[in-house]
């Protein structure tokens, strides 16, 4: 869905460089504005201003699947304050960004038109913390509207090249996972054994084990007990009728 950023640096830096400048007011911030799609969050776009190496670390992880603030801002609208104490499903995240100062900080939310949650993390670091934090709070009003601005700048960008444009459409609406596979998810998720979803399915135990393994894979998990949870907290299990 953002393959338009990835194909296109100067886009990117664009973006960036709207994002730094609606932000200049608040003396040298660290943000990151993140782009997860609801219909498969291992898409995700990141501008930030964060270490590089941090945001390489958090991409090829793809920790957005498992990052307690973006797991937060899946159920809520209201902009919130999140420290190293949030914990959803792991604190590894946390345990790896205490070494790039990414300890605390304050999201606002967005879920968009294109059924994407988009966010602004602004770093509320040590030095002058409560300054910031007091200041991030009387303006969240202000800077709600400032994602919204940012969110459609992004769409206006990624429409600015043709390819970018229709892969970016082409992508909507597609599930993350195969017809069989949400199966399998599915029965998983309701407590069915391998040999029962088999059994239910019409399929090899083997198939399901086969499914389940590209379910984990998509995912970006260890194994099924993770990605059964991960697709009920993230709201990625259609319901299916048994046969």
């Amino acid at each position: 869905m953002f393959s338009a950023f990835n194909e296109n640096q100067t886009i990117t830096e664009t973006l960036r460089a709207h994002i730094d400048r609606k932000l200049s007011s608040f003396d040298k911030v660290e943000y990151a504005y993140t782009v997860v799609s609801k219909k498969n969050p291992s898409d995700v776009l990141i501008i930030s201003n964060y270490s590089d190496e941090w945001v390489d670390i958090y991409r090829t992880n793809n920790f957005q699947l498992t990052d307690p603030v973006i797991l937060t801002s899946f159920k809520r609208t209201s902009p919130f304050i999140w420290d190293e104490n949030i914990t959803l499903m792991s604190d590894k995240i946390f345990s790896l960004s205490k070494r790039y100062n990414i300890v605390n900080g304050y999201t606002f939310v967005l879920h968009d038109h294109m059924n994407n949650l988009a966010l602004l993390s602004i770093l509320i670091g040590n030095k002058e913390q409560g300054e910031l934090e007091a200041q991030l709070s009387s303006e969240r009003g202000a800077i709600q509207m400032l994602l919204i601005d940012i969110n459609e700048q992004m769409y206006r960008l990624a429409g600015t090249t043709s390819s970018g444009y229709r892969k970016h459409h082409a992508g909507m609406g597609k599930p993350i996972f195969t017809l069989r596979e949400n199966e399998v998810l599915y029965w998983a998720s309701m407590g069915k054994t391998y040999r029962e979803i088999a059994a239910i399915a019409g399929i090899a135990v083997s198939t399901v084990k086969f499914h389940m393994g590209n379910i984990v894979t998509k995912l970006g998990v260890s194994n099924a007990r993770q990605a059964i949870r991960l697709g009920v907290e993230l709201g990625l299990i259609a319901p299916t009728a048994a046969r």
